[in-house]
């Protein structure tokens, strides 16, 4: 009996994915672009002298907020300050300065126990071989005084500029204005000495701020940058020279 013919399957061609078509671009999808802000118009000598002598009115004899027995403590502090808190800073310092007051007494204590007293403190290893170094260096070559000049400051070891300028304001009483972020914020946001780094800033601020002023703006700026001109929802109700300042964005 003869077999059937069992009919040929061809393989029907394999169906390719639908392809989907590109979306039309919505109609003002695109990001504007940006117009850069008009330069801030620069404050008048008699806006910046009404400035500080409101922040004087309001503060007479502002204080720095690192605890701190003589100029030795103060340098000490402020180096321990770099990338810390002032708050941080003195519950260590309370606890290492009964004990080494002096460089000579920071040198007996010795690298591995001043680590102890402030391993709270960020970089804790390289302030306190740092603040060993400049404690000799202070023994050897300043016959363990602080010294009332920038370029010896600034040779110690872990002293910048900023550290000079607090030392030689608070210690010596120099008109000196050190930039930390809170005042580079200040200076920058109203408008008062706009600059990209704080040298820049420093050098506007030391350009308009009146001789009888100079001892304590440093302290009466970053005083306002720390409590007033926060970085994040800045208290523009409360600050005494909102009518003054330049930020585009302030809220009142």
């Amino acid at each position: 009996m003869a077999k059937k013919a069992i009919p040929s399957r061809s393989k029907s061609p394999a169906k390719r994915p639908a392809t989907r078509a590109p979306k039309a671009a919505k109609s003002g999808s695109a990001k504007p672009i940006r117009k850069k802000s008009a330069k801030p118009k620069p404050w008048t000598e008699a806006e910046v002298i009404e400035a500080f002598t409101r922040f004087q009115r309001a503060n007479p004899e502002p204080k720095g907020e690192l605890e701190h027995l003589n100029p030795y403590t103060l340098l000490v502090a402020v180096a321990l300050s770099a990338q810390a808190t002032d708050v941080g800073v003195n519950r260590a310092t309370r606890h290492l300065f009964p004990v080494a007051d002096t460089p000579e007494k920071m040198v007996a204590l010795g690298e591995e126990k001043l680590r102890d007293y402030i391993k709270t403190i960020g970089l804790y290893r390289t302030k306190a071989k740092n603040v060993i170094a400049l404690s000799e260096q202070l023994i050897a070559l300043h016959g363990s005084e602080v010294p009332r000049d920038r370029a010896a400051l600034e040779a110690l070891p872990g002293v910048g500029r900023k550290t000079a300028n607090v030392v030689l304001n608070i210690a010596f009483g120099e008109p000196t204005i050190a930039v930390d972020t809170h005042l580079f914020r200040v200076g920058n946001r109203t408008g008062l000495a706009p600059g990209k780094t704080p040298l820049a800033v420093e050098l506007g601020l030391l350009a308009i701020v009146p001789p009888q002023f100079a001892r304590h703006a440093h302290h009466w700026l970053i005083l306002h940058g720390r409590y007033t001109c926060i970085a994040r929802r800045p208290r523009c109700e409360v600050c005494i020279i909102n009518d003054l300042c330049r930020w585009p964005e302030k809220t009142v």
